[in-house]
């Protein structure tokens, strides 16, 4: 696999406004990723884990510093242009699902795939392929209220990964999650890492997602204390 750096970070801080003041959330960030990688930012809450992620995905935008996402300068980007990025290249994972109840699971996953030029047999195509990856293809009429909580996972991580992006950013993805379902969505998440060689950043504070990092950035009130690579 290409030891290429596709984020780089310098100086990156980012600043609240709050009553009577300001809270800097990130304090000095300098970090690089490389494609690839499987990869956790941890800490406990309010350290600037999800802070760092949302700019990494363009959802937010730096205060001070630079943050370079796929050659790109996440702070010089216009809204229609941090939506391109995000739905061209990025992929989402969340702890709360984000399914949309009216739609099956088919029509969640294909979601994504309506904001590109593709016709109905490569959407259908690429649909079939990420519910096969993830083991729903028998779920993909039912609707999220049908489904338990690890099957809603996986479809959240089918719909992440249905565009193959370069990277899939993860906040907290197994917090609602028991034990036997994350330790399956997180081998699934490694699996397709290895198979497609996309990029995951995490942000968790949950040791069974930290046993499966190959690498563990430590935050701690919006600073990096540690850096290390884990052989698992």
């Amino acid at each position: 696999m290409e030891n290429l750096t596709i984020i780089s970070i310098e100086g990156l801080k980012k600043h609240f406004s709050m009553s009577g003041g300001k809270f800097t959330a990130l304090n000095g960030i300098d970090l690089e990723f490389r494609k690839g990688e499987f990869t956790g930012v941890v800490g406990p809450s309010g350290s600037g884990k999800t802070t760092l992620l949302n700019i990494i995905g363009s959802l937010d935008s730096p205060s001070e510093g630079k943050a370079i996402v796929l050659g790109q300068s996440i702070g010089d980007l216009n809204v229609k242009h941090a939506a391109m990025l995000r739905r061209s290249k990025l992929g989402f994972i969340f702890q709360s699902y984000n399914l949309l109840p009216v739609y099956t699971v088919f029509e969640n996953v294909e979601f994504p795939l309506l904001l590109l030029r593709l016709d109905d047999e490569q959407r259908r195509k690429m649909v079939m392929d990420s519910l096969e990856w993830l083991g729903l293809i028998d779920k993909l009429k039912s609707k999220p209220a049908q489904l338990s909580g690890g099957e809603c996972q996986r479809v959240a991580i089918a719909r992440a990964m249905v565009k193959k992006p370069e990277i899939v950013l993860a906040d907290e993805p197994t917090a609602n999650l028991d034990a036997a379902n994350s330790h399956h969505i997180l081998k699934t998440m490694v699996q397709l890492n290895k198979e497609f060689g996309t990029t995951f950043i995490f942000a968790t504070h949950d040791d069974k997602v930290i046993g499966y990092l190959s690498r563990k950035i430590s935050l701690v009130d919006g600073k990096v204390t540690k850096d290390e690579i884990k052989n698992n």
